[in-house]
């Protein structure tokens, strides 16, 4: 399409879970809902119209060993881009992604900076791995280089205990959130189990990664405080392949996280029937294939979710709580379309038939 050219979708526009319209228009990049005058250069294309997809845990730029090239990094933004997701919340990377903002094809990223961990206690080559007297300046840092995201490591296998436990003091978490909420930045911690979270919670964070290790008496203090959810399912069906691996090495570590697993389900409808807000992230990159967006829908209802609260976890919901537009007059055409209602089966994600991005049809 050229720059003058105008798009007009029509079908069922789903600026929100309720708000049906008819058709839209894209000028000059952007929507509106009302017919442009004098067009001539229009293309029309029918559908189901969604915002485009959020994807609030994903690593462009990361791989199995840790930082990837620039060419395989724009692999995995495509991949996204062709599964719908339009908008990523890089949940750390290594890589300096920051050309990606510069290409008008590629998904919009709202990044976390680097994963912030205790020395020898994450994924090697992932992190920034430090002690805790500096946390707080390593969340400062990271704080002015993201974009309004910081992410710590809350829990990983202790192998002098060998098993996961918390790798943060109280003390040092209380100030290095208190750090990054002064520079306006929200606080994320990626949490596997039980031992972290009330901690974290009652230091102010913002949001739990993963959060298998929920538990019922942590449930009312999350939804007091509105600490967001980004379950993550699609990596945690991992789990037990990951115990087989360190099962001779740590058995109590992998005998937890087949218990994580297996209570995986009832943990995250347990979250939403409390209230806390759960939110759409695949884990992509490092060990995990980009893409899966549509995957992770599917699992949130199996786990009892609605579907129509899934799909808000996606779309709506999930572009609110990033500060991000959706479907509204003159936002960014960033947007998908599909040939059945989505609301009636999630399934339908997994089958974008156009994907506009930046006002473009790029797939």
């Amino acid at each position: 399409m050229s720059d003058s050219a105008v798009l007009h979708l029509k079908g069922r526009v789903l600026a929100g879970p309720e708000d049906v319209r008819d058709e839209l228009w894209v000028v000059g990049g952007r929507i509106t809902y009302d017919r442009p005058a004098g067009a001539r250069d229009v293309t029309t294309v029918d559908g189901w119209v969604l915002p485009g997809l959020v994807d609030a845990h994903c690593h462009v730029g990361l791989g199995t060993e840790g930082p990837v090239d620039a060419e395989a990094a724009e692999k995995q933004a495509l991949t996204d881009r062709e599964a719908g997701t339009l908008l990523i919340r890089d949940a750390g990377s290594p890589s300096d992604t920051r050309w990606i903002d510069d290409r008008d094809d590629l998904p919009k990223i709202i990044r976390a900076g680097r994963h912030i961990a205790r020395t020898r206690r994450y994924i090697r080559n992932f992190a920034h791995e430090i002690e805790p007297e500096d946390l707080v300046a390593y969340v400062a840092r990271e704080a002015r280089r993201g974009d309004g995201w910081v992410k710590l490591v809350g829990d990983w296998i202790d192998r002098d205990l060998r098993d996961l436990a918390a790798c943060w003091p109280r003390d040092a978490v209380e100030a290095a959130i208190a750090e990054a909420h002064r520079l306006g930045a929200r606080v994320t911690a990626h949490c596997f189990a039980e031992s972290s979270l009330r901690d974290l919670v009652e230091a102010g964070i913002d949001c739990i990664e993963h959060a298998t290790g929920l538990t019922d008496d942590l449930v009312p203090l999350f939804a007091e405080r509105g600490v967001a959810i980004v379950p993550t399912l699609v990596n945690i069906a991992t789990f037990p392949q990951l115990a087989a691996g360190g099962e001779k090495r740590y058995p109590g570590w992998s005998a937890h996280m087949r218990r994580l697993h297996e209570r995986r389900y009832d943990t995250v409808r347990g979250a939403y029937d409390a209230g806390i807000p759960v939110f759409v992230g695949t884990d992509a990159g490092g060990s995990l294939a980009h893409g899966l967006v549509a995957a992770e829908v599917a699992e949130l209802v199996t786990a009892g979710i609605p579907p129509v609260e899934a799909l808000a976890a996606t779309s709506w919901a999930a572009r609110s709580w990033l500060g991000r537009p959706g479907l509204e007059e003159g936002a960014p055409a960033d947007l998908v379309l599909y040939g059945d209602d989505p609301r009636a089966d999630v399934r339908v994600l997994a089958a974008p038939r156009r994907v506009v991005l930046n006002g473009r049809v790029v797939e």
